[in-house]
Order: structure tokens, then sequence, then C-alpha cells
């Protein structure tokens, strides 16, 4: 181990103590920013899921009576016409949750940036205590 001149064993030991406390904040201020990150995307997409739902309803209320009637003077069936105006409605439903899914899914909460910067910070540090 190097010599420094005016420094004891209690002074390296101090600052080695300091500088990991310091070291761990640094590392948990980088976990909750990454974490935050990973929320943010989530809700986004829970948002998505429920703009989907409220699409859904909406466009169940505002639009089926009217494509209904239309599409029964064309079909000459009401039955038919329910039936049609219902699958395209579905359709697009399923469409927006694929979506909202698509982007929760894409957002993983697991902090890959704070797990790495650790896994180096641990082999630098036994790097520096084997020699």
């Amino acid at each position: 181990m190097a010599e420094y001149p005016g420094q004891g064993i209690q002074t390296l030991i101090g600052d080695a103590l300091r500088d990991t406390t310091d070291l761990a904040r640094k590392e948990l201020a980088l976990f909750k920013a990454e974490l935050s990150d990973n929320v943010r995307t989530l809700l986004l997409g829970v948002g998505m899921m429920a703009g989907a739902g409220i699409f859904a309803i909406a466009a169940l209320i505002l639009f089926t009576a009217a494509l209904v009637d239309w599409l029964a003077t064309k079909v000459g069936s009401d039955a038919l016409a329910d039936l049609i105006v219902g699958a395209v409605m579905a359709a697009v439903a399923v469409g927006l949750v694929l979506y909202g899914r698509s982007t929760m899914s894409s957002a993983s909460l697991a902090p890959t940036r704070s797990v790495k910067s650790i896994q180096r910070d641990t082999e630098v540090l036994s790097q520096r205590v084997a020699g």
C-alpha cells in the first residue's frame, strides 16, 4: 500500500467511508430517477388503456343508434346492422387496448441503469481491494 505523507490510517479509513457514503447516495439518486421515469411511462400506458375504454363507451353511446338505423336501411335487417356496428366498435376498442398494452410492456420497472452502475462500482472496488 502506498504511503501518503501526513495521513494516518484513521484518515484513510475516514476518507474511504466518506467516499462510500457519497457513492451510495449517488446510486440511490440514480435509482430514484430511473424508477420515476419508468413509472411515468407505465402511467402513460395506463392512461392509454383508460382512453381506450372511454372511447369505446363514447362510441357506443353516440354513434351506435344512428349507425344501426342507417345500416338497417342498407342491408334490410336491424339484427344484421346491429352485428356489423358492434363488430366495428369492438375492433376499434381492441386496437386501442393492444396499443396501450404494448406501451406498458415496453416500460420496465427494473432499474437497469442503476444495476449496471452498481455492478461497475463493485468491480472497481474489488479491483482496488485486490491490489
